[in-house]
């Protein structure tokens, strides 16, 4: 099968056999999306070799424990635990102390005809989801799991730094919740996209100057600068939700977190169930993210077009 690999510091699509399903699902995939941690591995981050990718749909071709999902159009969490210690125990493997992560850490990924995982971590896509929209699972998930970390009320005030795909999607899937979200991006395309699923959007350079303050601000650019802007629009006493994870030792004023008692939480991985909800409900328009999409075969110029300033996502197509 043909796979997309990073190894030794190249990139590029390579045949490989077909991954053993041993107790695993084996997964055709139909396609996958370029992720920004995609990137990020490129560039260093969790010192990754193998196959990338970790967002996908597929369907199933071989299972020995869940002959029921035997072709089934599915999505999979990403995170694949032990199941011994206490978080899977819990029924939570992402923080499994020795968990595998799908294209991120040892576990071949999703850019690729084929992939496995456990057949536990497999949810089927309803029929009124398309490929292109399921394929956008991982990154929702990812952005309503902010929710897990703080609660959201019609009222509570929010800003998101960061008009990427990550950005929108969280701006979007908050402005579910609360009437009160606001989108602070460099570029007006983008904000337009929020605005049209009820966000405020605002340029950058006109944040700051606003004299705001917000309950929760969210930090989805993944930059330094955007965590300097998040210190100086969130109330006292408010959050800063870190979202992205990027390559990089960022400096951050330690004493303006103490004085005005500022919490900061991380927010990773979020639940898939939630965001198959939202993506079969229609609460989101993701397909207005899609930038480009490329044949497996030409991966490689697929991430060098996903790497340029103002794209947003972008997709590998297996057939």
């Amino acid at each position: 099968m043909k796979a997309l690999r990073f190894n030794a510091g190249r990139l590029s699509v390579e045949e490989i056999p077909v991954p053993k399903t041993d107790s695993e699902s084996l997964v055709r995939v139909t396609t996958s999306g370029i992720c920004n941690t995609d990137l990020e591995i490129i560039r260093g981050y969790a010192g990754f070799n193998g196959t990338i990718g970790h967002e996908f749909v597929g369907v199933v071709e071989e299972s020995e424990d869940r002959s029921d999902l035997i072709g089934k159009r599915v999505v999979g969490e990403i995170n694949a635990g032990c199941e011994e210690c206490v978080p899977c125990q819990n029924g939570d493997p992402r923080h499994c102390p020795r968990r595998t992560v799908l294209g991120i850490v040892g576990r071949d990924g999703a850019h690729a005809e084929f992939l496995t995982l456990p057949s536990r971590n497999l949810l089927e896509v309803p029929a009124n989801v398309s490929d292109d929209e399921a394929v956008f699972a991982e990154p929702l998930a990812a952005a309503y799991g902010i929710t897990e970390q703080v609660d959201v009320l019609t009222e509570t005030r929010i800003a998101v730094i960061g008009d990427g795909k990550l950005g929108l999607l969280s701006a979007m899937s908050l402005a579910g919740l609360s009437d009160n979200v606001t989108l602070i991006g460099r570029h007006r395309n983008k904000l337009s996209i929020a605005e049209a699923a009820g966000v405020e959007g605002v340029l950058a350079d006109q944040a700051s100057k606003s004299g705001r303050r917000f309950d929760v601000v969210v930090e989805a650019s993944g930059s330094e600068s955007g965590f300097q802007s998040a210190v100086e629009i969130v109330k006292p006493r408010g959050k800063i939700v870190l979202k992205s994870t990027f390559h990089g030792t960022p400096s951050w004023p330690a004493s303006r977190i103490v004085v005005d008692e500022i919490t900061v939480v991380g927010s990773r991985c979020g639940r898939f169930g939630p965001a198959l909800e939202l993506l079969g409900q229609k609460e989101i328009e993701v397909k207005r993210l899609i930038s480009e999409e490329f044949p497996l075969s030409r991966g490689v110029e697929a991430v060098e077009n996903a790497s340029k300033t103002g794209v947003l996502k972008v997709l590998l197509k297996m057939g």
